[in-house]
């Protein structure tokens, strides 16, 4: 599966237009970060970051983290991407559009899994702060948070694909994870993507979190597949002892068990876009190699 095709063509000429029109006080030098799945991403000076929906769908997700995002960020102790500025449609950029803080550091997704290490606590304890109930408004996410058992179909297209390594062994463990019970607390709040690339590294530790585009409520095991997206077995257990002295009986057996689920939902998920995104397939294949490494 290709990238999606963008909806509206997305250059250095348009942002400028939009800064000029709407925060004349912030215009500055642009460099293009890079076009995400749904998102462009424009660094603006040394200090500010513009993010723009590229696709149609993503406008939602804009909203969801300008509404959002600053009311978490108060109980966070990781740095997360409030929207300093926001942005409005005009005549020639029909979706809403946010400006955040630049935030230094790396993706832990360049750092081999054996150097992660120094993510575990400062990860552990983003996670726990961030999962407290959400109100009812909260944004619904229909591919997170939800019962593990309505990715069966997805899940199993891709490992028909004949793109994913040891298929009939993922397959056999996702029957038994799907059967795991579910989730039977309030709804959490969840980050919801929480793959090494969307987390910042400086000096060995957790810089910040970023792109909250599938911020929603519900189940936190599609959090916790960070265990296997993240780590390796040693700094897994760690991260979920970790875990469990913040958050107490909040994460039972059942709860890591549907984690690995999730976590095999979203490597082999990513490992269908390799040639487009090469780094998140290396996400892929260490997400499957540490789900099957255990029993």
């Amino acid at each position: 599966m290709d990238r999606p095709v963008a909806d509206i063509a997305i250059d250095e000429d348009l942002v400028a237009r939009l800064i000029e029109a709407q925060h004349p006080d912030l215009a500055g030098p642009l460099t293009l970060v890079g076009n995400g799945w749904d998102n462009t991403l424009y660094r603006l000076g040394d200090d500010l970051c513009v993010r723009l929906p590229r696709r149609r769908v993503a406008a939602e997700l804009i909203l969801n983290e300008q509404r959002w995002l600053p009311v978490l960020a108060g109980r966070l102790h990781i740095p997360v991407p409030v929207p300093v500025r926001v942005g409005v449609p005009t005549d020639w950029y029909p979706w809403p559009w946010s400006i955040t803080r630049w935030r230094a550091g790396r993706p832990a997704s360049d750092l081999p899994p054996h150097e992660r290490g120094g993510l575990v606590a400062d990860l552990a304890r983003f996670m726990a702060d961030l999962h407290v109930p959400a109100p009812g408004d909260a944004p619904h996410n229909p591919v997170r948070g939800v019962p593990l058992s309505s990715r069966t179909r997805a899940v199993y297209e891709r490992l028909a694909s004949g793109a994913i390594p040891h298929a009939e062994r993922l397959r056999t463990l996702w029957d038994r994870l799907v059967t795991v019970p579910g989730w039977a607390g309030p709804p959490l709040w969840l980050h919801g993507d929480p793959h090494p690339a969307n987390l910042l590294v400086e000096h060995g530790r957790l810089a910040a979190v970023i792109d909250f585009g599938d911020l929603t409520a519900g189940d936190p095991a599609t959090d916790l597949a960070a265990a296997w997206l993240v780590f390796d077995a040693e700094d897994r257990r760690a991260f979920r002892a970790r875990l469990d002295e913040r958050s107490g009986s909040t994460y039972d057996a059942d709860t890591w068990d549907r984690a690995r689920g999730w976590a095999l939902n979203m490597g082999t998920a990513v490992l269908l876009h390799e040639a487009e995104h090469p780094r998140m397939a290396g996400v892929g294949r260490h997400t499957i190699d540490q789900v099957l490494r255990e029993t």
